[in-house]
């Protein structure tokens, strides 16, 4: 509704694939967020358990309202129009000195989604810097179109499926995207980008939350599922899930279990068997 993006940023996007950093919120506001997130954490023993960390939104109020914040919204909106839909989102969480990391690919490889019009907004929680882990992308990989992946359903990888471009990548042309707790990066769908372990003392939290344009449709299945956050659809190619009334509703989490269970057939097809640490 309100233009957030400078021409610049809209330009660096365009020509780069991402644009950051971009200040959605105060960092108390940010660290209010994480408080709640450890909360729920603390509460479910262990935050993925459930979720996957998945559509988290339709279980958590605390992901809710980042899902639909203004600001984000704003940016999103430059880059995709005036309708939106949040068709997913992921938690990347490094704890401090975690081996964990996130290996060189594209979003769009395995999500089945037929158009690129699909932006993330990767929003921090905690810092994310270069000791942290903060994510880093090639400037200008969304034109290289679709790259072949290769999944490696290594332990320590945060991915679905563990998956990594089957080319080299060269890591001198890498820039880092650090951001401080309530700043938001975007990045294109097609865009190649990483990350390295957390070797700071401190977690390191992302949220990252997928839009999608209302065009854009599912390709690897009957039907999809997504969350209209801003303006209409005049499509249909999406279910409309709707919001939890409460944290862990009990309507909600069998919505999501549904839900959740037609995404892993999407992001699982061609897949013999599923990894428990899996983040989608």
């Amino acid at each position: 509704m309100g233009k957030v993006l400078s021409d610049e940023q809209v330009a660096a996007y365009h020509r780069d694939g991402y644009a950051s950093p971009v200040r959605a919120m105060d960092a108390a506001t940010a660290a209010a967020y994480r408080r709640r997130f450890e909360a729920y954490e603390a509460a479910n023993g262990g935050w993925y358990e459930l979720s996957k960390g998945a559509k988290l939104y339709l279980l958590q109020t605390w992901v809710t309202e980042l899902v639909l914040n203004q600001s984000i919204l704003d940016a999103v909106e430059d880059l995709l129009g005036s309708d939106l839909f949040c068709w997913g989102t992921s938690l990347f969480v490094k704890d401090a000195h975690n081996p964990g990391f996130v290996s060189w690919h594209q979003d769009a490889t395995y999500w089945g989604l037929d158009k690129p019009d699909v932006v993330t907004a990767w929003v921090a929680l905690s810092p994310a810097t270069e000791v942290s882990g903060c994510m880093k992308v090639i400037p200008g990989s969304h034109q290289w179109n679709q790259i072949a992946h290769r999944d490696t359903l290594a332990k320590e990888n945060l991915l679905t499926r563990g998956q990594e471009i089957a080319v080299d990548v060269n890591e001198d042309e890498a820039v880092l995207m650090p951001l401080q707790p309530g700043e938001v990066s975007l990045h294109h769908v097609l865009a190649a980008h990483a990350s390295e372990p957390n070797r700071s003392d401190d977690r390191r939290i992302g949220v990252a939350i997928r839009y999608v344009a209302p065009h854009v449709r599912q390709i690897n299945g009957d039907r999809d599922a997504a969350l209209l956050v801003r303006g209409e659809d005049r499509y249909g190619h999406f279910m409309h899930e709707k919001a939890p009334k409460a944290d862990m509703d009990a309507e909600a989490i069998a919505e999501h279990k549904r839900i959740l269970e037609f995404r892993q057939s999407v992001l699982y097809k061609g897949v013999a068997g599923q990894p428990a640490h899996t983040k989608v």
